[in-house]
């Protein structure tokens, strides 16, 4: 038997049942057409101001830096996995010790020079100052 029959079956099945699924959807859901549904702001709620809000770039910052140190617990996994059984088969410890140590090396490099650079440190409010201030005197 040919693989490629095997893997269009399962291309057919994992598109099909998605498919099916919102046919059968469509076709069950109570249809009741209201003013509010129509409205382009979600749940029925009437639109205040304008859609450009300013965000603090605070929390993409504090994103990225979870998303590089996330990765680094992905990568790092395989490295643990294989260790034992490199150094069982006659690797040297530093032929498989310094790679990870330079991988490490240079995240604590980058996670020193965002910590400098302030993209580690909270932006605090105004609350928070004064009560820093009050506790201080």
């Amino acid at each position: 038997m040919n693989p490629w029959i095997a893997i269009g079956a399962l291309a057919v099945v994992s598109v099909g049942i998605p498919v099916a699924m919102m046919v059968v959807s469509s076709l069950l859901r109570p249809s009741v057409p209201e003013q509010g549904k129509s409205a382009v702001y979600e749940s029925g709620e009437i639109p205040t101001g304008t859609t450009r809000i300013r965000f603090n770039i605070q929390y993409y910052m504090v994103a990225l830096l979870f998303v590089v140190f996330d990765i680094e617990t992905v990568l790092i996994f395989p490295w643990t996995v294989i260790y034992r059984p490199a150094l069982e088969g006659g690797a040297s410890m530093m032929e498989v010790l310094a790679p990870m140590l330079v991988f490490i090396g240079v995240l604590v490099v980058g996670l020193v020079w965002a910590w400098r650079q302030g993209a580690v440190q909270w932006v605090s409010s105004p609350r928070a100052l004064e009560e820093k201030t009050e506790a201080n005197q």
